[in-house]
This record gives structure tokens, sequence and C-alpha cells, in this order.
């Protein structure tokens, strides 16, 4: 009999907003609780994600709680409801969690008039120059100005003046003058990334954010605080004077840099890629994104990408490429064979690859290159291949990948081994040497740049980066997410998948697969976890689509 019990089930207390009874857990804050009655809260320091410490005053409303009886029972007004004996002065919503009773007005005279001083106080000493700050389109005090503050400024004397352009640390800089003291980056250091390296100085108007002495902010995790940061206070220098928001396109995928899968944003304009930020899901990342994952992106724009297929280093057109890796695969035996598939591949780029596997009948001949590192307790696993889990479902790989890797070092070695196919990897990583490769009767090798490989490639065909490509991944959790397209490949660089799909056609013959959607389509025919799904109802958050394991040691909950 198992001795396990169900979770106690969360009281819930009735709480009057705007007029409307409505129930919420114990325990809700207020001005979340209001977010879920469809009244939004102006906000400042509050984020859902840290400690609320109720210093911006910008999320008040008028709060009361019922009146009471010589005996302590509520007043019950006509509609048996409690009547509800208003506080005089407005209390903030970010620290005070809803009572039994409670009632709450988000837009009173009294509410917009508080609103209106407290912007007009954050306002005094701030500097105007929202036409020269990063923040510009994403401020929320811009936009808070604008809905709820007043037209004009009653403040006659000197704004006070605080040092600008201060590096706080290798990729962030500081503007104290547009601080308003909202302390989200001080307690993201201190809560989430656990490292209490920011403080303030000074006093009254005076008061600024700086490093703490003998410190700098250098923690993987700080260009979050950027990221939570609702002024142009903290700007990243990867993106500072580069771009204006709102011409960017935003384009919702996923990292690819481990195997957590972080879900982010890619924003970029004609096909140039400017920034990366993180999306909030609770079951991944939480809305948090390592400093190292957003930043590593630039080398999808190298003046070296491979751009046109070609065969012993001369550029040849794509049917010719293709046909001549089909005819070097069948001029060999399956025993003379041996393919490298990749972590880094997509599940449906992985399905076609074990097509091309049955086609030339490798059978164990093929693995992946696995990846490992240092986890650090937060968001980066210690596997740093994006999509170990589906090479594995999809059967490209054992339970411990790379396991095969020296059957292919020794039959390279030995000369049973003629002929290698590498998707995407070095073959130097994989335990071969350079002398080995020139042992080889061909290689025919997919990649997006230069490698200590592709001078020995006998077809090397230029694939797409995964910003580029479409398709879908599993983390280490066993989640399936998808990835999408921001910018479009250089050249005539085509999707892997399309790659893949001509490969097996000139080597056995059509298979009739004309779009990504149709791959998926196949490849939930055959394998059952992906049955009854498409892309599109993977969605933008994903779905687990394996039996459930216990998480990874090194992954922390995503707060």
């Amino acid at each position: 009999m198992s001795t396990e019990t169900a979770a106690p089930a969360v009281p819930m207390v009735n709480v009057q907003i705007d007029g409307v009874w409505l129930q919420f857990p114990k325990g809700t804050r207020v001005i979340e609780a209001c977010g879920q009655a469809q009244k939004f809260i102006p906000r400042y320091c509050y984020h859902p994600k840290l400690s609320s410490p109720g210093n911006c005053r910008m999320c008040m409303v008028e709060m009361g709680m019922p009146k009471m009886t010589p005996d302590r029972k509520p007043v019950l007004g006509p509609d048996g409801k409690p009547e509800i004996a208003w506080i005089p002065r407005p209390q903030i919503s970010c620290a005070q969690d809803v009572a039994e009773g409670m009632g709450v007005r988000t837009g009173s005279p009294m509410v917009e008039e508080a609103r209106k001083g407290v912007l007009e106080f954050l306002l005094i000493n701030h500097p105007l120059d929202c036409p020269i700050c990063d923040q510009a389109g994403e401020c929320r005090l811009q936009e808070f100005s604008v809905e709820f503050g007043q037209g004009e400024s009653r403040f006659l004397d000197e704004k006070v003046k605080k040092p600008k352009s201060v590096e706080l640390g290798p990729r962030i800089t500081l503007d104290a003058e547009r601080c308003i003291l909202c302390t989200r980056c001080i307690r993201f250091m201190q809560e989430v990334a656990k490292d209490d390296v920011l403080g303030i100085v000074e006093r009254g108007s005076f008061n600024s954010i700086a490093c703490h002495p003998d410190r700098i902010l250098d923690n993987n995790y700080s260009l979050n605080t950027v990221d939570i940061c609702p002024v142009g206070a903290l700007t990243s220098n990867d993106f500072r004077f580069k771009m204006r928001v709102w011409f960017l396109k935003e384009t919702k995928t996923i990292d690819v840099n481990c195997g957590t899968g972080a879900n982010i944003i890619i924003g970029s304009r004609e096909n140039t890629i400017y920034r990366i930020t993180p999306r909030e899901n609770n079951d991944v990342n939480g809305v948090w994104l390592p400093d190292s994952h957003r930043l590593n992106f630039k080398y999808v724009a190298d003046e070296r990408r491979l751009t046109k297929p070609t065969v012993k280093g001369q550029p040849v057109d794509w049917r010719t490429a293709t046909a001549i890796a089909a005819e070097i695969l069948k001029a060999h035996t399956a025993e003379q064979l041996w393919l490298v598939a990749s972590g880094r591949q997509t599940n449906e780029e992985l399905f076609l690859t074990s097509r091309l596997i049955d086609a030339l009948e490798i059978e164990k001949q093929h693995d992946i290159l696995p990846r490992a590192g240092e986890p650090d307790g937060l968001l980066i696993a210690s596997d740093r291949n994006p999509n170990t889990t589906g090479a594995k479902l999809i059967g490209l790989c054992t339970s411990k990948p790379g396991s095969r890797l020296k059957n292919l070092v020794e039959g390279v070695r030995s000369g049973a081994i003629k002929t290698v196919i590498t998707l995407g990897e070095d073959l130097t990583k994989c335990g071969l040497t350079a002398a080995d490769l020139k042992k080889l009767d061909a290689i025919i090798a997919l990649d997006i740049l230069p490698n200590q490989t592709t001078p020995h490639a006998t077809v090397l065909l230029p694939a797409s980066a995964w910003v580029e490509k479409r398709g879908s991944m599993i983390n280490v959790k066993d989640r399936l997410q998808r990835l999408n397209r921001a910018v479009a490949a250089p050249g005539d660089a085509h999707d892997d998948w399309e790659i893949l799909r001509d490969l097996i056609a000139a080597v056995s013959g059509s298979n009739g697969l004309a779009m990504i959607e149709d791959v998926f389509k196949a490849m939930a025919a055959d394998h059952s976890e992906f049955a009854g799904l498409s892309l599109s109802k993977i969605g933008d958050l994903g779905l687990p689509v394996v039996s459930e394991k216990a998480p990874e040691p090194e992954s922390a909950a995503a707060h």
C-alpha cells in the first residue's frame, strides 16, 4: 500500500475587486489577484520571480476589510456579501496577500492621484533623454508616464546629476541618472544568481546602484538584470546603440547551447540578428538565460560560412553534389561506411538520418558526438548537446552516446572503413587525426563553417544554422520543443532536412517529403512518442513526450 498522501488543498478566500467578488488561493499577492481579474496594476519594483520589497509605491490600490459587528462578525450588505470598511490611505498591492472579505479598488480617484504623485517624484531627477535611450520602446517609465502620469512637470530646480556610462562589468553599463532604485537587479543577483555583488550607495536623492568594493558584475547571469530593468539604467554592452527595438522582428524559438533548451526570443532585422533574450517558460527556464548562451550567436554571421556545395574543393550545383555523394555511397558496401550524426540535429533531421542509415544498411556503424561540461546548478546542463534525448529516442545512438566512436577510429585505421558521412561534426573531435582522414576514400560532410574535416571532404554540403531552420528537439527533461526560423541561410546553403531528403532519394528513390511538416508526420508514424502531434501542436511552450524520469541533479528549479 502506498504511503503517499495527496497534498492538502489550498484554501480559497473571497475578495472583492472593483465591485466583483472572486475567489483566489490563500497566499496570492493582491497584485497577482488583480492581474487574474484582468485588472492591470502598474509596477516597477515588483517582479513575479523575485521578493517584493514594496519600495517603488507604483502599485498602490485602495484596500479595505469587512466591517465587523461588536461580536467580530462581518456586517453583510443587501446582497449577502460583507460590507467593506475602506482604509483612508492607498496601500501597496505587491507585498500584501489576499485575505477573506478583502476589498480592492484599482482605479478610484484616490488611486489615480497616488499614481500621478509617484510618477511625478520618479521623474523629478530623471533625464529627458528618451530619444537616445536604448530602453525606448520597452520602457515602463515611459509607458506609465503616458498612461498614468501628468502632462507636465512642476519641478523648477536643477536635476541631481549622477554618473553616466559606468561599466559595472564586461557586459553591463549603468546610467545612474535613469535608475529609479527599484532594486530588481540587486534582488536578482542575491536570490537567483546567488552572487550578492550589487547594492545601493549614497543617500537620499544621490542614491545609486553600484558594485560592492573590489567586485565587478561579471556573473554569467548578469544580462538578466538588463532584461528586468524597467527603465534604461542597465544596458547590454553588446546591444546598446545597435538597433531600435521597434525595428526588430521577434522570433520565438529555443536555445541550443545545452540540453536545457531555454526558451528565447531572437531579435533580428534585415536578416541580421541583434540580440537574444529569454522567453518565459516555467517548465524550462523560468524567465532567465545565461549570458554565455544568449551571446553565442555571432558565428552564424561569420564571413567564412559555407555557401556553395563543392566536390573535391570545386563549386558545383546541388544536383551534381547530391548525385556524386550518392554514387560514392552506392560504390561501397555497408561494412565500409560509417555515419556520424549530431546531438545538435533536430528530431526531423535525425529521423531522415535514420532513413539514410536504413537505405545504406549501415546497422550499428553510426553514433553521435557527445558533449559534456560542468553544470552550473541553475540553467546550464552538463549535456552540451541540445537534442541527445531525441537522438536516443530515434535510435541514432545508444544510451551512452559516443560509445561506438572507438569502432569508427579502429575501422578507419585498419582500412575497413572507406567512407564516412559526417552531419555537422568535425571528425577530428571523434578521435580521428588528419592522417586518418587522408586514408579514407571519401568524406561526405554537411556543415555551416570550415573545420579540420572540411578541407578533406570529397563532397561538402553547406547547411543551415539553428536560427535558420524549423524543427523540434527534446531537452534533458524530456520536453518536446519547437525551433523556428529567425533569419534566412546565406548564399546557396540549404536546410539540413532537404539535403538529407535529396540524398536519400538519390540513394534509394523518391520519398515524397515536400515540407518539414511531412517529415514530422512520417516521424510520428514511426515513433509513438510523436503520435497525434505536429509542429504546430507543439505550441510555443512545448510539451512532455517521453515517459517521466528523475530530473538530472544539476538542473535546478527554474525559479
